[in-house]
């Protein structure tokens, strides 16, 4: 899995528990149905089964993969719009290209992160590029959506690009475990993502019989979502694999620890951690709109048909078709 990695001894390690300290217990625990998106790639769909109240201030988030390609078989999505809430590309493993009517894009790569705000409007387009098309190869990810207030729906549309080298590195206590921080603060350690909605995302690789906890923001949700292995998660263990997400209850840290063993194509344990502050404001999601109210919506639909998300740029990027 070569998203960024690194030498857990020489990194700064997350402080143990406070005497005070109550570890969040686990609510739930669901596992993802598998599914299709875009031009037809395969995605677990983590969120799938869980209340919106439990997710809030995420509406939707898709594995991508784990998937080895044959030549001409990697797919992504055409051109589509989006109106009222944030995208989060985040790509694992292989190699991605996003272009947006607002002049962001860029290549997304191992261990990289495209956080595009659609806010008022935008239309993008995200597809393997045409080598990959070509040569075929492993593809691995995540997409997350993050919803944005009633305040921050019209914001103008903006793009990060996050390499993989920014995120911010943190070693488990034990030194079993990497911690990538992709935006918020574990720790007082800041992640590089700029956000409208406060959220923590980060990523860890657990190994074999190692233990990873951390603190959480008393005020945000808490989410664990296995990309890959399996182990156990909370203060009682329970158990939990790839495809399932855990939704925690109120307390002062998260804990997960990786089974002893580990199978041969994922010999660590990987999680993502992501959680924040609720919105807790109505949420009408109609495909690729998420906004408060129905009639929002329609305007929504109106306005993308009367082209007011932008233009479709000269030259752009294409899903590319193997042999074509």
């Amino acid at each position: 899995m070569p998203a960024i990695t690194a030498d857990t001894l020489t990194l700064p390690r997350v402080a143990g528990p406070a005497a005070s300290d109550t570890e969040r217990p686990v609510r739930s625990i669901t596992t993802g149905p598998k599914g299709y998106e875009g031009e037809g790639f395969p995605v677990v769909r983590a969120f799938a089964g869980v209340s919106a109240a439990a997710l809030d201030p995420f509406v939707h988030m898709d594995q991508m993969g784990e998937v080895e390609y044959e030549p001409g078989e990697p797919k992504g999505t055409d051109w589509h719009p989006h109106r009222g809430f944030e995208t989060v590309t985040y790509i694992i493993d292989g190699r991605f290209a996003h272009q947006d009517s607002h002049g962001g894009g860029g290549l997304i790569t191992d261990g990289a992160t495209q956080w595009m705000t659609a806010g008022a409007g935008v239309l993008h387009i995200e597809t393997p590029p045409a080598e990959l098309v070509e040569s075929g190869g492993t593809f691995h990810g995540i997409q997350l959506w993050v919803n944005l207030p009633r305040k921050d729906k019209f914001a103008a549309p903006r793009y990060q690009s996050i390499e993989g080298g920014e995120v911010k590195l943190l070693s488990s206590d034990d030194g079993g475990a990497l911690l990538r921080i992709i935006a918020g603060e574990i720790d007082a350690q800041q992640g590089p993502g700029s956000t409208y909605t406060p959220i923590t995302l980060a990523h860890a690789t657990i190994q074999p019989g190692a233990r990873l906890d951390v603190p959480w923001n008393r005020d945000f949700n808490a989410l664990v979502y296995v990309l890959a292995g399996e182990g156990a998660v909370g203060p009682v263990g329970n158990p939990i694999r790839q495809g399932q997400l855990a939704v925690m209850g109120p307390g002062d840290r998260i804990s997960v620890s990786a089974r002893s063993s580990q199978d041969a194509r994922n010999p660590a344990m990987e999680v993502l951690l992501l959680g924040g502050k609720p919105i807790r404001e109505p949420v009408f999601h109609y495909g690729p709109f998420v906004m408060n109210t129905k009639a929002e919506v329609i305007e929504a639909l109106e306005d993308f048909n009367a082209g007011k998300f932008g233009a479709i740029p000269p030259n752009a990027l294409m899903p590319h078709r193997g042999g074509r």
